[in-house]
């Protein structure tokens, strides 16, 4: 009869399951080296691209962060929202307009910007997280006037600003008292104006800052290509020096620069790694902290070399701490 099951198949259908709990537990022994390299470090997270505007991928987002946490990593979010705020502009019938790759932002565009970036899109991905406990704040750059920045001298840009200085005190204080901070990118400048600055570089800054373990940087693309159109010359590895170069070159595509910008600045402000994922990956966060085969581009200075978290290169101290803690 049909829903009978014979002893062959069911021996057969306990071999596959014996099967997929060792594969499970293969990934869980592979990911210990390198939760052990990261428990009780800071991680630097700027979010944005597709995996911002896809529920299923932000959600898949926002869990990965999670479990950072409880692991015992300490994750910063820095977000954008440029999509949401295109959005927004032309249902109120505001001009978008770019300008080298920044968006034009006049008085009027940058009440926009701050309506959605602090009022809508923090306000959701803290909501997010905090269905998993009470673990995240939302702050923007003006709350203890944690980014300070001036405007760039293109006047006709509005109100762009340029980073001039990250105070760390507020991020260190939420740090410390065991919470995700997820910061919007608005700035505040010494006049007192709020100015719209680029994500990518205020999340250089602030992992430079607060003497970050690592930054990562979310996009829609797979990392750094040699030439992008060859999808088979993705860059897996690159050096300091490598990166710099790249920069100076001028061949890096408008939506790249900021990102290289950032990471340069923050490894030569003494932060290990940088890494540029590609965000539209399922759980590409947890693939590349915690397995040895990671999916983007890894920056790491010019005096290190690549090797593989070992159980010998980190002691279970910090892991055990974190555990019992």
């Amino acid at each position: 009869m049909m829903g009978n099951i014979t002893p062959e198949r069911e021996i057969e259908n306990l071999r596959a399951m014996r099967a997929a709990a060792i594969g499970q537990t293969q990934l869980l022994i592979e990911a210990l080296p390198w939760i052990k390299a990261s428990t009780g470090k800071t991680v630097v997270i700027k979010y944005g691209g597709a995996a911002m505007t896809d529920d299923q991928l932000r959600a898949d987002v926002m869990s990965d962060i999670v479990l950072m946490k409880i692991i015992g990593i300490n994750p910063v979010v820095v977000h954008g929202g440029g999509k949401d705020i295109t959005r927004m502009c032309e249902k109120l019938s505001l001009p978008v307009e770019f300008k080298d790759g920044l968006r034009v932002t006049p008085p009027e565009v940058m009440e926009i910007v701050k309506m959605v970036l602090i009022g809508k899109v923090n306000q959701e991905l803290v909501a997010q997280m905090n269905e998993h406990g009470h673990i995240a704040v939302g702050i923007n750059g003006a709350d203890g006037h944690t980014i300070k920045a001036s405007q760039v001298d293109d006047k006709d840009m509005g109100m762009i600003g340029r980073v001039s200085k990250i105070d760390s005190t507020l991020l260190r204080d939420l740090i410390s008292s065991d919470y995700i901070p997820v910061i919007a990118s608005a700035a505040v400048g010494e006049d007192g104006q709020a100015y719209n600055v680029n994500a990518d570089i205020a999340a250089g800054e602030i992992a430079a800052a607060i003497g970050a373990h690592k930054v990562i940087f979310l996009t829609d693309v797979d990392g750094l290509y040699e030439d992008f159109d060859d999808k088979s010359s993705l860059i897996t590895r690159l050096k300091l020096s490598q990166a710099q170069k790249l920069l100076e070159s001028g061949e890096l595509n408008t939506g790249m620069i900021p990102k290289i910008e950032a990471c340069i600045t923050a490894l030569s402000a003494g932060v290990s790694r940088a890494h540029i994922l590609n965000g539209t990956i399922p759980h590409s966060l947890v693939l590349e902290i915690f397995t040895d085969h990671g999916v983007g581009t890894m920056i790491m200075p010019d005096h290190e070399d690549y090797l593989p978290a070992s159980f010998a290169q980190y002691p279970l101290d910090n892991l055990a701490t974190k555990l019992h803690g």
